[in-house]
């Protein structure tokens, strides 16, 4: 009979004999809590890791929350659940080129986006404005996303992954402009709690993870969404193909496919037995012109924001709802049915008001957010009988 522990150690020494200097070994986890049906079965720890952040209910969330484009009827148009998943991939092929473990590579690129709430980006700033006012700091969702793992999933108490996972997930930041990033390696959780305050003090603040799959994922975000965003936009007839700069038709290519695949191979290129990953000056430089291309073109184009304000309305109404719903103890309001009645006494002990809010409205998908509204503040009057 097969000794499945005996099976672990042998990949465990595989890693040791194949990984590059400078990955990760599954070995080195750390956990904020032991759990001997981790340290004595059969699975690696980050392969552990990736299982929970994909059996979580806020990676189920991932399927309704829009990626760029909110708001619009179009079955070809990107979600994020898309967006995490080719980001898996790219981080994953990679690392098998470098050498790096692959586990921990789909565990940071599963649940890097997991804090993100509704309509994308503009949700993010609308719902940090709201947050800021109230007095519990910027909304980030990356710090947002360490949040739900640790502390909202499993009813309040939290998945315990492992230091390396949450880290790459605090230091994703796939809008920053980089072309070469280098781990910063010696930390603790204590570290992780540090930098997330000091995050919050200034959302400015440059963080590097800790691993050399860290900094992967962190690249290989800007990979995944720069080409797919331009074919989106040229779905939807926002932009031309002819209207990229020559620059990035040269070097890049004016295809998703062809954008993928040229930094892909120029990092892979550039980052072999290096402790650090990064791309050659003349690919970053062509990466640099795209994203400002994709910044004046797609993402601040006036034409997607025409809804912008109502949705920013509707954040401040639902806000001001939930606050006053928890207030009263209103049993019947969704913040109490669709989130707190399932949750351990612990998460409510350790969370005031405006921090429930945040989490349950950070927590929503596109769909379930415009439902809510509909039915708190635009109720539809049901047919019934004529009496007279």
């Amino acid at each position: 009979m097969v000794n499945l522990g005996e099976l672990r150690h042998i990949l465990d020494r595989q890693e040791e004999s194949w990984l590059s200097l400078y990955a990760t070994r599954s070995t080195q986890a750390s956990r904020r809590l032991f759990e001997e049906r981790i340290a004595e079965g059969h699975r690696q720890n980050f392969a552990v890791d990736a299982d929970r952040i994909l059996h979580s209910r806020a990676y189920t969330r991932y399927i309704d929350k829009t990626q760029v484009f909110y708001l619009i009827d179009h079955e070809h148009i990107s979600h994020r659940v898309l967006h995490v998943q080719l980001l898996s991939k790219i981080a994953r092929t990679i690392g098998r080129f470098l050498r790096l473990n692959e586990d921990l590579l789909e565990a940071i690129a599963l649940g890097h986006d997991i804090g993100h709430p509704p309509f994308g980006h503009d949700g993010e700033r609308i719902l940090s404005a709201i947050c800021a006012s109230h007095g519990v700091g910027p909304f980030l969702h990356s710090i947002q996303g360490v949040h739900f793992l640790e502390k909202v999933e499993k009813n309040g108490r939290g998945l315990n992954l492992t230091l390396q996972v949450l880290d790459g997930i605090l230091c994703h930041d796939g809008e920053t402009h980089l072309e070469r990033l280098a781990p910063d390696r010696e930390k603790t959780f204590a570290h992780l709690e540090e930098e997330m305050h000091r995050k919050l003090a200034d959302p400015q603040a440059p963080l590097k993870p800790m691993t050399l799959e860290g900094c992967v994922v962190r690249l290989a975000d800007t990979i995944s969404y720069i080409g797919r965003d331009l074919e989106d936009a040229i779905t939807l007839n926002l932009v031309q193909r002819e209207e990229l700069p020559p620059l990035v038709g040269q070097r890049l290519g004016r295809t998703n496919g062809a954008i993928v695949y040229s930094l892909v191979a120029d990092l892979i290129t550039h980052s072999f037995e290096k402790n650090y990953v990064g791309y050659s000056p003349e690919v970053g430089e062509a990466l640099r012109t795209l994203k400002a291309f994709n910044y004046e073109r797609i993402y601040n184009n006036p034409r997607i924001k025409a809804e912008t304000p109502k949705i920013e309305g509707l954040f401040a109404s639902m806000w001001t709802r939930f606050i006053d719903d928890l207030r009263t103890k209103n049993l019947d309001s969704p913040i109490w049915r669709d989130f707190l009645s399932p949750m351990a006494p612990v998460y409510l002990e350790k969370h005031q008001p405006p921090e429930i809010v945040r989490d349950f409205i950070a927590s929503m998908t596109d769909a379930y957010f415009l439902r809510q509204c509909g039915e708190l503040f635009f109720p539809q009057t049901r047919p019934g009988k004529f009496s007279g």
